[in-house]
C-alpha cells in the first residue's frame, strides 16, 4: 500500500480465516519502507509525464514493488499465497471516467514470483462508481465492533452503517496538505501537530475552506490530488509564508469537517487509524468537537497497516470470486468483484 502522502511503502503479511461465517485476521508482520529520494521525485512528478514516460514508470514501479514484496516475504520466514497491491494513485478523475494507480501487476508478479491482484479501482469506475472508497467492506467484515471507521491519511475518509448498507466517502484533505506546508519549515511532517498547536488562526481562510462546494456534495464522492490542486491549494497558497498559522488553521478545518461527519453518522465508538491518529493536536480537537463519540485509536499494527490489511482481504476475496466492492460506498451500478489477477 502506498498512500498519497508518499510517506513510504506499507507491506503487511496477513492471515485470514473464517469461523461460523465470521472473518478473522492476524497481521503476522509488517514494515513501512521509506521511499528513496529518487522514488519520491518520480512519484511526485508522475502526473506531469508524457505517455511513454508514464508507461515506463508504471512498469518500473511494478518491478520495484515486486522486489520489495519478495524480499519482505523471504525475510519473514513465512510462505505467501497472494500479493494484493493497491499501487500508487497518479490520476483519480471518476467524473471523467478514469482512475490510474501506478505499479503494473504483471511486472510485480514476475519480479516477486507470486500471483498478484492489482488495479482494484478501474472496474468500479467503469461500472459508474467513484472507484473509491474500497475499504468499507473490510471495515464491515473485519471491524464490526465499531460504529464507524475513520482513517486520516493523505485524505480523511469515514465508513459506517446507514439504513442497512455500508456507506463511505472521503471527507477532506488531511496529511497530504499538512505535510506540504510542514515542508515549508524544513520538516517532513509536523510531529504530533506541535507546530500547528503553536500557530494562530486565520479566520478568513477557515471560512473560505469550510465553504468549498465539495462539503455539501451528496454521496457517493471521493477526492484526488487533482481536486486538491484545483480547488484547495489556490485558497491556502497565499498564506504559505506564515506556515505555523496556516497549519493551525488547516488542522482546525480538518477537525471541523471530520467532526461534522462523525456527528452525521451518529457513531458512538469510532476506530481511528492512519498517520493522522498520531497528530495529537488534531485528535484533541476531534475529541473536543465530538464529545458524544468515543474515539478509539487503533492498536499499533492496525494504526500503521489497516489499509494494507484490508487490500490483502480484498485481494483474497477476488481470488475466491466474492464481492469486494460495495456499490453503496462507491455509487457503482452493483456490488462486484474487482481486481486484475496476474501470474508470475
Amino acid at each position: 500500500m502506498s498512500g498519497t502522502s508518499l510517506d513510504g511503502l506499507d507491506i503487511a503479511l496477513c492471515r485470514f480465516w473464517q469461523e461460523e461465517e465470521q472473518w478473522n485476521y492476524t497481521i503476522l508482520c509488517g514494515e513501512t519502507l521509506p521511499y528513496s529520494d529518487e522514488w519520491q521525485t518520480r512519484l511526485k512528478g508522475a502526473q506531469l509525464l508524457d505517455g511513454e514516460s508514464l508507461l515506463k514508470l508504471h512498469l518500473d514501479y511494478g518491478r520495484y514493488l515486486g522486489v520489495q514484496a519478495g524480499e519482505f516475504i523471504a525475510a519473514s520466514g513465512w510462505s505467501c499465497e497472494l500479493i494484493a497491491s493497491h499501487g500508487h494513485t497518479v490520476f483519480h478523475q471518476p467524473e471523467a471516467g478514469f482512475t490510474f494507480q501506478a505499479g503494473e501487476g504483471q511486472a510485480l508478479a514476475i519480479a516477486s514470483g507470486y500471483q498478484v491482484v492489482s488495479d482494484f479501482r478501474t472496474a468500479d469506475v467503469l461500472k459508474g462508481g467513484q472507484g473509491a472508497p474500497l475499504v468499507p467492506l473490510g471495515d464491515a467484515l473485519l471491524f464490526s465492533d465499531y460504529d464507524a471507521c475513520l482513517n486520516i491519511g493523505g485524505f480523511a475518509n469515514i465508513s459506517y452503517g446507514w439504513k442497512g448498507s455500508r456507506i463511505a466517502y472521503d471527507i477532506c484533505p488531511a496529511n497530504k496538505v499538512l505535510n506540504l506546508y510542514a515542508e515549508m519549515l524544513g520538516k517532513v511532517y509536523d510531529p504530533e501537530g506541535r507546530i500547528a498547536a503553536s500557530g494562530s488562526m486565520f479566520p478568513e481562510l477557515l471560512a473560505q475552506l469550510n465553504a468549498l462546494p465539495y462539503y455539501e456534495q451528496k454521496m457517493p464522492k471521493s477526492l484526488g490530488e487533482e481536486w486538491m490542486k484545483t480547488h484547495f491549494l489556490p485558497i491556502t497558497e497565499p498564506y504559505k509564508k506564515q506556515a505555523s498559522g496556516l497549519l493551525h488553521t488547516l488542522t482546525h478545518h480538518i477537525a471541523q469537517q471530520i467532526s461534522t461527519e462523525i456527528k452525521r453518522s451518529g457513531a458512538g465508538r469510532v476506530l481511528l487509524s492512519g498517520g493522522g491518529a498520531l497528530n495529537h493536536y488534531l485528535v484533541s480537537l476531534l475529541s473536543e468537537f465530538c464529545p458524544e463519540s468515543s474515539l478509539i485509536t487503533a492498536e499499533k499494527e492496525i494504526l500503521h497497516f489497516k489499509e494494507a490489511l484490508i487490500f490483502a482481504f480484498l485481494g483474497l476475496r477476488r481470488l475466491l470470486y466474492l464481492h469486494n466492492v460495495l456499490a453503496s460506498a462507491t455509487g457503482a451500478a452493483r456490488d462486484h468483484c474487482s481486481g486484475l489477477l496476474s501470474h508470475p
